[in-house]
């Protein structure tokens, strides 16, 4: 599969609108629970795809984006502070707590994921 196909950015869209309020997970653990365990960067091409109208349904609106961080806990919007701030204060709304320097501690508020069976459910509904 191509990880650039609107397929797979839906699939992206329809798995991080499960993570919760108050949790986050990574670009990398979701392209994993795709299966995809390289595929980190094209999660978060699928995420900035947002900002952009298409035919699909999804934007910025309606899946959280502010809820996928980089693997080391950290917002990873470095050359868009505005964005970087913004997501900060999305999250923190939620009752995430992120540091000044845009640091979550991922053993407080790490989403575990979706298990298979649940996986399946999620990618054939909507």
């Amino acid at each position: 599969m191509d990880t650039k196909s609107p397929g797979f950015f839906e699939q992206v869209y329809k798995v991080v609108r499960c993570i919760p309020p108050g949790k986050v997970s990574s670009y990398g653990r979701i392209a994993e629970l795709l299966g995809y365990p390289r595929a980190a960067r094209a999660v978060g091409y699928a995420l900035s795809a947002l900002r952009e109208p298409n035919q699909s349904g999804y934007t910025s609106a309606n899946v959280p984006w502010q809820r996928v961080v980089n693997s080391q806990g950290r917002i990873s919007i470095r050359h868009r502070e505005q964005t970087a701030n913004k997501q900060a204060e999305m999250l923190r709304a939620e009752g995430v707590a992120v540091e000044g320097n845009g640091r979550i501690d991922l053993a407080v508020h790490l989403w575990e994921g979706l298990h298979l069976v649940e996986l399946d459910d999620v990618l054939r509904g909507d």
